[in-house]
C-alpha cells in the first residue's frame, strides 16, 4: 500500500519508547551525535530504552514537553551545562576503591620500586587517573604509593586525577565517602588513610590530609584538549574507552604515548584492550598493563 505524506509523518514521529515524552528515532539520532562529539561515547539505537528512562528526569526538572524540545535546548551553543548533564545521566560512574585489585598489586611491586628510588634520588613522579570518577581510584593509587613512598609529600611526587563529569571532580576534591564505598579497603588501612567523620549527607569516611595532597582534581575531557605538559610514569585509564567508537579508542590510545616517560605503565579496564598505531609502542606487562617500550 502506497503511504501518504501524512502516514510518513506519522511514522517518522513514532515513539522508540512508550513513556510520558515523546522520544523518536530522530531525537535519539540527535542526542547519540551531541553524545559523541562531545563526550567520544557511541550510543546505538537499542539503547533508546536508557537513553529515556535517565533523560526523563531532566525534561520533567527542565519542564519540557517532549525529547525535540530538550534536543533543541542541548543543541544550542550556550547549553554547555545542560550537555554536561546529559553526559552525566547517560554514564555510569561505576567505581570502587581498589576496584580490579591486580593492578594496585603491580603498581606496589613491579613499579613503585623504581619510581621510589628515582624520587628519592631527586627525580620526577607523575602518574595520571584518567576518568577518576569520584575519586577512589586516584586515592587508592596514592594509598599504594605511600606504602612503599612514605615521604612522598616531600618528594617530587604527584598524582594528577581527571574527569569529564564536573560532579565527579568535586566529589574527588571533597574525599569523603559512605561506609559501603570504603568497605573494600583493608580495616588497617581505612584506620591509617581515613578519618571517620559525620557530614549532613550521611558520609562518615574521609581521606587523611596526607591523600588529599598527594591528588590534584581537574576536570578534563579525554577527546578534547590535554593541557598538561609533563609526562607520566603511570596512567590509569580503565572502564571508560570501552564506551567509545573504535575510531576514537585508537586515537585516545595513540595520545596516551607520547604522554608517557619510556617504560611508563599504562592499567585499562578489564574488558578493554589496546588497538590501533599504539600497539607497536606499548607491550603487555601484565593482566590488562601495557609497558611504554624504550627505544634500543
Amino acid at each position: 500500500m502506497t503511504q501518504t505524506p501524512d502516514s510518513r509523518r506519522g511514522a517518522k514521529n513514532e515513539g522508540l519508547v512508550d513513556g510520558e515524552f515523546l522520544l523518536t528515532a530522530e531525537d535519539f539520532r540527535k542526542i547519540a551525535q551531541i553524545l559523541h562529539s562531545y563526550a567520544g561515547i557511541a550510543l546505538n539505537e537499542g539503547k533508546a530504552a536508557l537513553v529515556y528512562s535517565r533523560l526523563a528526569k531532566r525534561l520533567r526538572t527542565l519542564g519540557l514537553q517532549n525529547f525535540r524540545e530538550y534536543c533543541a535546548l542541548v543543541e544550542d551553543a550556550d547549553a554547555l551545562d545542560e550537555r554536561q548533564a546529559m553526559m552525566a545521566a547517560l554514564t555510569t560512574n561505576v567505581t570502587r576503591f581498589f576496584r580490579e585489585p591486580h593492578h594496585f598489586d603491580h603498581l606496589r611491586d613491579q613499579v613503585m620500586p623504581e619510581l621510589a628510588a628515582r624520587a628519592r634520588a631527586g627525580g620526577r613522579v607523575r602518574m595520571w587517573s584518567a576518568a577518576c570518577s569520584n575519586g577512589q581510584e586516584p586515592y587508592s593509587m596514592a594509598i599504594t604509593l605511600l606504602s612503599v613512598l612514605p615521604e612522598a609529600a616531600k618528594l617530587d611526587v604527584k598524582i594528577l586525577a581527571t574527569d569529564i563529569d564536573p560532579n565527579m571532580v568535586a566529589e574527588g576534591k571533597a574525599g569523603c565517602y559512605r561506609e559501603d564505598s570504603v568497605s573494600p579497603v583493608p580495616l588497617e588501612l581505612r584506620r591509617r588513610w581515613f578519618e571517620k567523620v559525620q557530614a549532613a549527607d550521611g558520609r562518615i569516611w574521609s581521606v587523611s590530609p596526607e591523600l588529599r595532597d598527594l591528588v590534584s582534581f581537574r576536570e578534563l575531557n579525554l577527546i578534547g584538549d590535554w593541557p598538561m605538559r609533563g609526562r607520566f610514569d603511570v596512567i590509569f585509564c580503565r572502564n571508560v574507552v570501552i564506551y567509545f567508537d573504535e575510531p576514537t579508542q585508537e586515537r585516545i590510545w595513540s595520545r596516551f604515548v607520547p604522554a608517557m616517560n619510556p617504560g611508563g605503565t599504562l592499567y585499562i579496564g578489564h574488558s578493554e584492550r589496546v588497538s590501533g598505531p599504539a600497539v607497536s609502542t606499548l607491550e603487555t606487562a601484565g593482566l590488562t598493563t601495557y609497558r611504554l617500550r624504550t627505544k634500543p
